[in-house]
Parts: structure tokens; C-alpha cells; sequence
């Protein structure tokens, strides 16, 4: 079977699992959402194996008077070198039916001028959300389970064309204390071409939320 395969098969039970144990209740997307805020990192991983770099994940919410609407900013760095993150994306995490969206959002012009945005992130308050361009199909939908909140992007819908990629996946498991997180790209073939090859990366909070 394909990794492709087996993505799409490991993502529908979870599904079905986050469905059966939350009935028809709406989710939490405010819990989410607090989960996701504060500092994480993967130290504890890479030194446990050398497949897995240290990196530090931070999430801090921006754009707090929008009432009902839960806006986070990201940063995705190398711990040796926080000042130059890889990564830096916005997430709106929303209520969807049954389901938890984190809708991914890239940041207009030049980036770099919000690296340090977790620490400072009054410097967003000049913008607004119309502002920001969407990362179509790369959405993470999550299920609340009793606790954590797990899901994934949806098949080939994240387009993807870094290291000879096709499309992206994203599987996702949320906790208080942690996110697991395995992002992986394919190729027209299904052929896993980058990412993370044994599990996802394990990032612990080291930064608790106010």
C-alpha cells in the first residue's frame, strides 16, 4: 500500500473515532485554539533520535477584539537560530460542522519584517485578515476527542511543489502539553519525497500560555 494509501486510511479513523466519541456536539474551537497558543519544542525528540532536528514551534493570537474568531500567528524555526524562521503563517481556527478547522494563511510582502511577532504581536494590529492570502486545501481539520483534538489535511488537496512534490499531507494530534505534528510531501506517483519518515515530530511545550 502506498504512504498515500495509508494516510488516507489512518485519517478516516481518526475521523470515525473523533465522530463516535463527540456525538453531535459542536467542538471547541476556542480550546483548540488555547492549546495551540504558547512555545513548543522538539529537543526532547532529537536527542532521542538523530532523524529529528530540534525545532521550536511557537503560536500566539493576534487580532484578540475579533469576537467569536480565534486569529494565531506562527513561527517555525531551527531552535540554533529562532531569529530566521523557516516558517511563518497565520491560522484561523474555526468551528466546521463536526470538526475543528485550522485554516492556513501566508503573510503579504516581506515576511521577515514579523519574525519576533510572538513576542510583539501589536505589529499585526495595522493589518486585518483580508490582508493575508490562503493556503488553499491545505486546511488541518481536526475531531475533539476527550482529550485531544486529532485530524488531518484532506488527501491531495495541499498543492505542494518543494523538493520535487506534488502535494503536501498534514497529520495532526493536539494536547495541552504537546502537538504531533507529520508533515510529509508526494510526488504525481504518491511516493513519499520529503518529511519526517517514522512518525511525526514531538513537540513539547516549554511555555506555558497566560
Amino acid at each position: 500500500m502506498h504512504l498515500a494509501s495509508r494516510l488516507s486510511l489512518i485519517a478516516a479513523l481518526v475521523f470515525s473515532a473523533g465522530c463516535a466519541s463527540t456525538g453531535h456536539s459542536a467542538p471547541d474551537a476556542a480550546l483548540a485554539a488555547s492549546w495551540l497558543h504558547g512555545t513548543f519544542s522538539s529537543l526532547e525528540q532529537s536527542e532521542a533520535d538523530e532523524d529529528y532536528f530540534h525545532i521550536r514551534l511557537a503560536h500566539e493570537p493576534i487580532w484578540t477584539e475579533r469576537e467569536g474568531e480565534h486569529w494565531l500567528y506562527v513561527e517555525q524555526a531551527v531552535a540554533s537560530t529562532p531569529d530566521k524562521p523557516y516558517r511563518q503563517r497565520v491560522y484561523r481556527v474555526s468551528v466546521d460542522g463536526a470538526e475543528v478547522r485550522s485554516q492556513i494563511f501566508e503573510l503579504p510582502g516581506d515576511v521577515t519584517r514579523f519574525v519576533g511577532g510572538c513576542e510583539d504581536p501589536a505589529r499585526f494590529d495595522a493589518m486585518s485578515p483580508d490582508d493575508l492570502v490562503p493556503v488553499e486545501g491545505c486546511s488541518v481539520f481536526l475531531s475533539q476527542l476527550p482529550d485531544s483534538f486529532s485530524g488531518s489535511t484532506r488527501d491531495d488537496a495541499c498543492k505542494n511543489a518543494w523538493g520535487g512534490a506534488t502535494y503536501a499531507t498534514s497529520i495532526v494530534e493536539l494536547r495541552a502539553d504537546r502537538i504531533l505534528s507529520w508533515d510529509r510531501g508526494y510526488d504525481a506517483d504518491g511516493a513519499q519525497v520529503w518529511g519526517a519518515e517514522q512518525g511525526p515530530y514531538v513537540f513539547e511545550r516549554i511555555e506555558s500560555t497566560p
